[in-house]
């Protein structure tokens, strides 16, 4: 059942709360932190440790493969571009297979293909292997993190839905500031070694097949709702392929929904352009070190996943989710651009670091929007687009940073043109995700289903 989108957006979610039982863990992440518990949610936490590591764990390498890849610096950016570019097809077919025939056999496969893919990079020194190999690891991505988002919104709702995503979020960030400074470490002995840690997918895939229950899958021969009633009185069937498209579709075009699809993705094109370019950035404007590239990458790592462990507090605190996520996006544009003109890998950690609170909270608190948005026989589609947009802005940044860099270089120099692209995608993620929510707070309402929570 969709969620009110009152409720979701603008309004503060409210739940009974059960008796605090777990306060060492309700200090840290709020009332609802209690789901740490249960089974299901660390498998999807366990298999969530992975996808991050798609991006962030070449982002201090890519400069050191170079060499045995026989590439050049303007080219070793596609080593992130083509992970990121099947999603933006194969996201929305994944989630179409979910909702149809359940999220677990999605999940587990595609953890399978992206360990394999990944991990086999390090058999090949042929760079257009390599792009093949990362093609095919980012169609694995695709059926990894849109189904385990859309799990925890099958499996909560209201604040402990936004704690889940928050504890999700806080997950990838943990990975992401390990995983990197090991990253930045291995390819010092051998530049083939990062390449091997993505096989930790393949003992996730197993612990999810053989322990997680998912909720059963919605009934698709007879789901029916008000997707495309602007009165909320218009009843629809999704029985069969076209029409569930079609109700897709007519939910997704609504501006309410569509404007927090948008904002969802902008929040990429800031820190995409970070990771692409961060080794640059560090070895070339501030004559740091790989390693002290790593620890860049760990240290906004670090800060994203607290700041998203927080997510549920936020909702239930704030009357309004809209200042937080404001100020979230006011911090990923300046932090970003600290990053760029910092003189040393001090103050550069200071900028990450307030970059990292708010790409924590943006991503977490969209999310948590953006599951709230359908009924439950849609949700996986709904999700599935809102992630093919990110992968969609996760491949174009690093693209459209490289022209500008190209054509600004001969004129202003390297430095120069690395900051003027820098500064761009700063002023397009943080001032683009604020127009999206002034937008989608002005926005008519979602007709909501009858019978859905908060009803």
């Amino acid at each position: 059942m969709t969620r009110p989108l009152d409720s979701i957006v603008l309004n503060r979610v409210t739940e009974s709360r059960g008796p605090r039982n777990v306060l060492s863990l309700q200090s840290l992440f709020g009332d609802d932190a209690a789901i740490i518990r249960e089974r299901d949610f660390r498998l999807l936490l366990l298999a969530n440790v992975l996808p991050v590591l798609g991006s962030s764990l070449l982002s201090p390498v890519l400069n050191s493969l170079i060499e045995p890849f026989g590439t050049s610096p303007a080219d070793v950016g596609l080593m992130i571009s083509v992970f990121t570019a099947p999603g933006i097809v194969i996201i929305p077919v994944t989630g179409v297979l979910a909702d149809r025939y359940g999220r677990k056999p999605v999940l587990v496969t595609a953890l399978v293909v992206f360990g394999l893919a990944g991990s086999a990079i390090a058999l090949t020194t042929e760079f257009r292997i390599a792009l093949g190999l990362r093609l095919l690891q980012g169609v694995g991505f695709a059926g990894i993190s849109p189904i385990i988002i859309t799990s925890i919104g099958d499996l909560y709702a209201g604040a402990k839905e936004a704690t889940g995503q928050g504890l999700r979020f806080t997950v990838s960030g943990l990975s992401a500031t390990v995983f990197p400074p090991i990253s930045g470490a291995l390819v010092v002995v051998a530049w083939q070694y990062p390449f091997l840690l993505y096989a930790m997918a393949l003992p996730a895939a197993a612990a999810v097949y053989l322990w997680f229950d998912e909720p059963a899958p919605p009934d698709a021969t007879d789901a029916t709702g008000t997707a495309d009633g602007t009165d909320g009185t218009d009843t629809i069937r999704t029985t069969g392929a076209k029409p569930y498209v079609r109700t897709l579709f007519r939910l997704v075009r609504r501006p309410r929904v569509l404007s927090m699809v948008l904002a969802r993705g902008l929040p990429n094109v800031v820190w995409i352009g970070f990771v692409t370019y961060n080794s640059l950035i560090t070895v070339r404007l501030m004559d740091g070190t790989p390693a002290q590239a790593g620890l860049l990458v760990a240290v906004g790592s670090l800060v994203f996943a607290i700041a998203g462990s927080q997510a549920g507090r936020i909702t239930a605190l704030f009357e309004s989710r809209l200042y937080p996520l404001i100020g979230a996006n006011v911090c990923i544009g300046i932090g970003f651009v600290v990053v760029l003109f910092a003189p040393g890998i001090a103050v550069a950690t200071g900028g990450i670091a307030v970059a990292g609170i708010g790409f924590g909270l943006t991503l977490s608190l969209y999310r948590s929007i953006i599951t709230g948005l359908a009924p439950d026989d849609l949700r996986a589609g709904l999700v599935s687009v809102a992630e093919a947009w990110g992968r969609l802005t996760n491949t174009l940044t690093p693209i459209a940073m490289g022209a500008v860099i190209a054509v600004a270089t001969p004129r202003i120099g390297f430095a120069s043109g690395l900051r003027l692209a820098g500064v761009g995608v700063a002023v397009v993620g943080a001032v683009g995700g604020i127009l999206c929510l002034l937008v989608a707070t002005g926005a008519p309402p979602v007709p909501s289903r009858t019978g859905a929570p908060g009803d």
